[in-house]
């Protein structure tokens, strides 16, 4: 497994195609799959390629790497048919955080009103 891996992670093992996903995009940093646990009409994870364990592990340097997630889920959201009416990305940090994978990811919702506050 490449340096930028890690060999027990969900997402590092999807990104290495060794655990099946349903692909929306991917480029050469950046994969979006289908939730398979969908919380919404829409539910898309992007993701970096690169195994970065959360948002809290960003650096300065990550910029580039953050364009491309955000401009692609846009890119997603347009061709899914959900930019119109409006749609949510959220990343989740640590426990209390919700997160589940400790692989940064995106969640792009859309196909139903959100209410706010969250959770």
């Amino acid at each position: 497994m490449a340096d930028d891996r890690v060999a027990d992670c969900l997402f590092c093992r999807i990104v290495a195609g060794e655990i099946p996903s349903t692909k929306v995009h991917e480029d050469d940093l950046v994969l979006a799959i289908r939730d398979i646990a969908p919380r919404a009409p829409t539910h898309i994870l992007v993701m970096p390629r690169r195994h970065v364990a959360s948002a809290a592990d960003l650096t300065a340097g990550d910029g580039d790497l953050l364009g491309r997630i955000f401009v692609t889920a846009a890119e997603i959201a347009r061709s899914e048919g959900i930019a119109e009416r409006g749609y949510r990305v959220v990343t989740n940090v640590g426990t209390w955080g919700g997160q589940s994978v400790d692989h940064l990811h995106f969640h792009l919702m859309g196909g139903r009103a959100f209410e706010w506050p969250p959770g």
